[in-house]
């Protein structure tokens, strides 16, 4: 039996997004072209896989054996012979060869997720940076070099100050990744002082990069536990790509 669950074809992958990861999803909006759009989609389909094994697994075995599924997916894209028959991989692959996407933070993508199979927390802000800039840094990094073709170091800040956000919300969840001794209020001055840099990098970043950074600007109420209201979010996501700032 294989052990990932394909979506039912590739044009669910905008609605599997759109459920799964709305805030990035909203932002993706934005993307002008729609091949441009849809390799992002990909990549955040991707990172849906990817975050849900944990999940959806009772024993770290089975989490192992999936990861594994996706490392192996990759391997046969980047061999540029036939892959394996997924939705997912399907456009993924088909965004690596239009945009010519580095292996790496892919990579680095599947292997931070065997943390989450883990029952321990992160051990220390060493470990906390290298996840997030491993998932969401990765993640970002990849949807700016797919629309603007740029690889951007830039983002770092502001994927940083939506991962801290993440894990927050996934600790009031009952999930505990974040190591033991962040208390909430040094989690949320990390997030602010996350965007204070992030404001700085983002005037370096192409005007078609901002779909795939304006999602960051909703980290600072989500780490305060406020959840802004549906127009909220849009107002916010749409004043941070019209004006190109955080």
């Amino acid at each position: 039996m294989d052990p990932v669950s394909p979506p039912a074809s590739v044009d669910d992958l905008d609605a599997v997004v759109r459920r799964a990861d709305p805030d990035r999803w909203r932002a993706s909006r934005f993307i002008s072209d729609p091949a441009a759009r849809a390799d992002v989609i990909a990549l955040y389909a991707f990172n849906h896989e990817l975050a849900r094994v944990a999940e959806t697994v009772r024993e770290p075995l089975m989490g192992e054996i999936r990861l594994t599924w996706w490392r192996e997916a990759l391997d046969e894209i980047y061999a540029g012979g036939a892959a394996r028959r997924h939705p997912v991989v399907d456009a993924l692959g088909s965004a690596v060869c239009r945009r010519s996407l580095a292996r790496a933070p892919l990579e680095a993508m599947i292997e931070a997720r065997f943390n989450d199979l883990e029952p321990e927390a992160l051990a220390d802000t060493a470990a906390l940076n290298g996840y997030i800039d491993a998932t969401a840094g990765a993640l970002m990094a990849l949807a700016v070099a797919a629309v603007a073709g740029v690889e951007a170091d830039a983002v770092r800040p502001a994927a940083r100050a939506w991962g801290l956000a993440g894990l927050l919300r996934l600790r009031a969840a009952g999930v505990a990744r974040l190591p033991a001794r962040w208390s909430a209020a040094a989690v949320q001055e990390a997030v602010r002082d996350a965007m204070r840099e992030a404001r700085g990098g983002a005037k370096s970043l192409p005007v078609a990069a901002f779909p795939c950074v304006a999602y960051a600007t909703l980290s600072g109420p989500y780490a305060t536990g406020r959840t802004p209201s549906e127009l909220g979010k849009r107002l916010r996501l749409t004043m941070a790509v019209l004006t190109g700032r955080l």
